[in-house]
């Protein structure tokens, strides 16, 4: 699973390598459902739909950075909300968590996922995933 630090944050977009580390919160599922959801978010008309997303060595999981505050109303069934303070988090090519890498690497200027398009996004991935399952 990943982790990326303690628990505080206030900042709600990825900065430049060059800028402060931001304080994100990481919204982290099972790579399946993650999949799927990036793939929902991606053919969607707004390109900024999603953000930054790692994926731990094993690709078991899948962490979306999100803004801070997200984890204190997350409830996803199946997922977790894990609130930072950034530190030791930079938002560059280089994976912040040991272990990891980037599926989805940000941009120079690349906002976080909104955590409620990620969520509908998740809820349709897991429907998707009941339904294909289902019919085995």
């Amino acid at each position: 699973m990943l982790h990326l630090g303690r628990e505080t944050g206030s900042r709600t977009t990825a900065t430049t390598p060059a800028q402060a580390d931001p304080p994100l919160d990481l919204v982290t599922v099972p790579a399946r459902q993650g999949l799927e959801a990036v793939d929902i978010l991606r053919r969607g008309g707004d390109q900024e739909a999603v953000g930054p997303v790692l994926h731990d060595g094993a690709c078991d999981t899948l962490g979306f950075l999100v803004p801070p505050g997200t984890a204190d109303a997350w409830d996803v069934p199946g997922s977790a909300c894990t609130r930072t303070d950034g530190r030791g988090l930079r938002i560059s090519a280089v994976s912040p968590v040991s272990g990891s890498g980037w599926l989805l690497p940000p941009a120079e200027d690349a906002p976080v996922t909104d955590p409620a398009v990620l969520r509908a996004a998740l809820d349709q991935a897991a429907r998707l995933i009941e339904a294909a399952d289902s019919c085995r």
